[in-house]
Parts: structure tokens; sequence; C-alpha cells
């Protein structure tokens, strides 16, 4: 499975921004798309993630409101619209794949195939 992460960039305070996580080969049933951001000196952590089907979601408690994740079938993207940004989203996120899950993990060791990061830099 490959994950490539795009739309990463520079805006200010409070503009919207719009991830694009496409994913291409093999596939696994029931698999969990994740997005996750890393800052310089801090651990990556989880941000939303949706089920293969599309029928679940779910969101890091300090993001909720903000961020919303979904799935384009058609063109086998997951999106994570996030709104309202603070200069504190600033960080490199990551799209990540499950190969097999019955729900959302939001521990980054249930994710197996990971894409490459896009920056996100909220300026104030």
């Amino acid at each position: 499975v490959q994950l490539q992460a795009s739309g990463g960039g520079l805006v200010q305070a409070g503009d919207s921004l719009r991830l694009s996580c496409a994913i291409s080969g093999r596939t696994f049933t029931n698999y969990a798309v994740g997005w996750f951001r890393q800052a310089p000196g801090k651990e990556r952590e989880f941000v939303a993630g949706i089920i293969s089907s599309g029928r679940s979601t779910r969101y890091a408690d300090s993001l909720k409101g903000r961020v919303a994740i979904s799935r384009d079938n058609a063109k086998n993207t997951v999106i994570l619209q996030m709104n309202s940004l603070k200069p504190e989203d600033t960080a490199l996120y990551y799209c990540a794949s499950t190969r097999g899950s019955v729900g959302v993990p939001t521990m980054v060791t249930y994710y197996f195939d990971w894409g490459q990061g896009t920056l996100v830099t909220v300026s104030s």
C-alpha cells in the first residue's frame, strides 16, 4: 500500500486547509486510514481517522469541531479538512493505514503503512 499526502502549506491563523491522502496499491478489507501530526520536539499524535467504508470516524478530543475527515471512494482519497487553524497546529501531517481493523485506532503502532508527510505552517 502506498500513501501520498498533499495539501500542506503556509497559512495564517484562522485560515482553513484541506489535506489529501491518495491511496494506491493493494488494500485490506476494513482497514482504517488515520491522519497524524508531529511538531518539532514532540511525539506523533493522532488527529483523525476513518474506516474504509467511510461509515465510522474518530477525532482527537483537542481538535473536535475544527477538523473533519472524509473519503472519496471514486478517487481512493481521504480528505482532512482543517478550519480555524492556530499556530499550534503547525506540524508535519502524515496519513497512514492499518492492515485490517475493527475500528479506528489512535495509536501510531496500529498503523503499518505511512505516507511521506506534508508540512502545515500556521503563522500568527
